[in-house]
């Protein structure tokens, strides 16, 4: 695998995808649908989704790829795959929070190796590079340079005073009663995979979810937390969160620092 071009390519897409959500995010109106789902999709979804599919397909055309927004994708499997979500976030789109994000992910037998998590409307780049370190690029984004590396690594943890934090949108009682259990100093509300981003960067100590995810929620954004020294287990067994499962659904997990001392 290539991952060089990996991360050339990646980079470019996310940030060309970006483009093409602020553009919609800045008008004035823009259509929201529902899908068969219940869940809301809009144009800025289904741009971002061609440009990356479009993209991904040119340059790995040997690679099978997973889009949120083809149902058709959703039957691919290998040991290396390609899972993309155009637009992570809708709901947060839509209420013109922020909180949204471009994931795209490389997974090489089950595990997210590489990843990039774009949030235009934050100005937040986090990425793999190809030697498999996490980075936030900061800077103006040129689509011919990079920008400067910020290099990510997971904080160690204080388990008396953890920083935790969990969803925007999909925050709930059952959550609420599992953040309970330990002794928390911060809580922070963000939305998208941004909060898998903020373990990795070092901003929080734990990311519960217990609520529905698809691999292509968790994939990008697990790859950065992975790159800079945190995991994402399965909330029941306490095992990795693996990739390419019958139809691509999450089980309830937790994202950590690794010092962060568990309870059940």
């Amino acid at each position: 695998m290539d991952h060089a071009r990996i991360e050339t390519v990646f980079r470019s897409l996310a940030l060309r995808a970006g483009e093409a959500i602020m553009a919609v995010y800045a008008a004035p109106e823009f259509e929201v649908r529902s899908k068969s789902d219940a869940t809301p999709v809009t144009e800025a979804d289904l741009a971002a989704d061609a440009l990356i599919s479009e993209g991904l397909r040119a340059a790995f055309p040997d690679l099978p790829l997973v889009t949120e927004e083809q149902a058709e994708t959703h039957h691919a499997c290998g040991s290396t795959i390609l899972i993309v979500d155009p637009l992570d976030g809708t709901k947060e789109f839509t209420k013109r929070r922020g909180d949204f994000t471009v994931n795209i992910a490389l997974v090489e037998n089950g595990r997210p190796t590489r990843g990039v998590v774009f949030a235009p409307a934050r100005g937040r780049l986090f990425r793999t590079l190809a030697d498999g370190a996490a980075v936030e690029e900061t800077g103006a984004f040129l689509h011919d340079a990079s920008g400067h590396l910020h290099p990510l690594r997971v904080a160690v943890p204080d388990n008396d005073a953890l920083r935790v934090v969990a969803s925007q949108s999909h925050r709930d009682a059952a959550t609420d009663e599992y953040i309970a259990r330990y002794a928390v100093a911060d809580y922070v509300s963000a939305g998208s995979s941004l909060k898998l981003c903020l373990v990795a960067a070092g901003e929080a100590d734990l990311y519960p979810r217990l609520g529905r995810t698809m691999e292509w929620d968790t994939a990008a954004g697990h790859a950065v937390l992975a790159a800079a020294g945190g995991e994402v287990l399965d909330f029941d067994s306490h095992a990795p969160l693996t990739y390419g499962k019958p139809g691509f659904a999450n089980p309830f997990f937790l994202a950590r620092a690794p010092g962060v001392r568990l309870v059940r």
